[in-house]
């Protein structure tokens, strides 16, 4: 059965720096292209962790040594956006073509609403960019920038992780899909904003791209969100004698895992928790976590975990 589906892609998927990103979507398009020739609808999400964090300290080294302000978070995860999905929607361009498959590929800018009140921003701790000195720490603190001692390696400025509200431009990807795009969008969990009125500020923040795909296929009412990894499938007892792969979980097993620690928080945990919300979201919904390479065996329900609401 053909099916809508948003594909979030994981960073081995985009390589580590401009080279290797270069290489890695060439090789990301042919299977992406696999699952369009198959006749589904596509959405690409992915994330931005090596490039926003260049992008970062790029300008954080300007400002430093020509006393320039830096870059707001949410300006260096728009150009991520712009940066990752020139070269993305490129080769998939080049790789629906060379099937002779006539398909536009469209990268859109898009923003994510987060709550001015989420705890979060209360306390910033994802550490970004790169390690300072603890006199060019207290230079930023003088800017307002928060900043932290991390792990006695250095200082390095900190931001919050918020949880997705909503997607601004939703409507938009489905007009894309209406029109027979493939739309890569939510890139880097999408620019994260917080409403004033009717405008939307930027906010000092960074949003787990897994978390804003879920919610970005519940609002396009995808049928499948596949959460892509580095592992074939999803383990409890992971790296241990008795360690066990799922094949099909439910939610309640999803909770059942994550009350006995089963899954890392910052590896596997946001990602099943994003599936859990997603499957969760509305009857016949139901999300695979899986290699990039065994999408289209996962789709058709030969590996990968995938996980149901019941």
């Amino acid at each position: 059965m053909k099916k809508r589906i948003v594909l979030a892609l994981g960073g081995n998927a985009l390589g580590e720096d401009l080279q290797q990103q270069m290489h890695a979507v060439k090789i990301t398009a042919k299977a992406i292209v696999d699952l369009i020739a198959q006749g589904h609808e596509l959405v690409i999400t992915h994330g931005n962790g090596p490039q926003v964090g260049m992008i970062h300290q790029a300008f954080e080294a300007a400002a430093f040594q020509h006393g320039s302000q830096t870059l707001p978070m949410s300006v260096c995860v728009a150009l991520s956006q712009g940066y990752i999905g020139y070269d993305l929607q490129n080769a998939l361009r080049e790789e629906l073509l060379n099937r002779g498959i006539n398909k536009p590929v469209t990268t859109l800018i898009t923003q994510v609403l987060v709550d001015k009140h989420d705890p979060a921003f209360i306390e910033p701790s994802k550490p970004i960019g790169s390690f300072l000195s603890k006199s060019e720490a207290e230079k930023l603190m003088v800017q307002g920038v928060d900043v932290r001692e991390d792990s006695g390696r250095g200082w390095r400025r900190v931001v919050a992780s918020p949880k997705p509200k909503d997607i601004i431009e939703k409507d938009s990807v489905k007009a894309l899909l209406d029109a027979g795009h493939v739309a890569i969008t939510v890139g880097g969990g999408g620019i994260p904003v917080v409403s004033q009125g009717n405008h939307l500020k930027g906010a000092s923040a960074v949003i787990d791209k897994d978390w804003a795909s879920a919610v970005l296929a519940e609002m396009i009412d995808a049928d499948m969100l596949i959460i892509l990894t580095a592992v074939e499938k999803v383990a409890v007892n992971f790296n241990r004698p008795d360690q066990k792969w799922l094949d099909n979980i439910t939610v309640d097993d999803a909770k059942r895992y994550i009350e006995q620690d089963q899954f890392a928080k910052g590896s596997m945990l946001p990602k099943v928790e994003a599936a859990m919300h997603f499957s969760a979201s509305a009857p016949g919904r139901e999300t695979l976590i899986t290699l990039l390479e065994k999408a289209s065996d996962g789709i058709a329900g030969k590996t990968g975990t995938r996980l149901r609401n019941m």
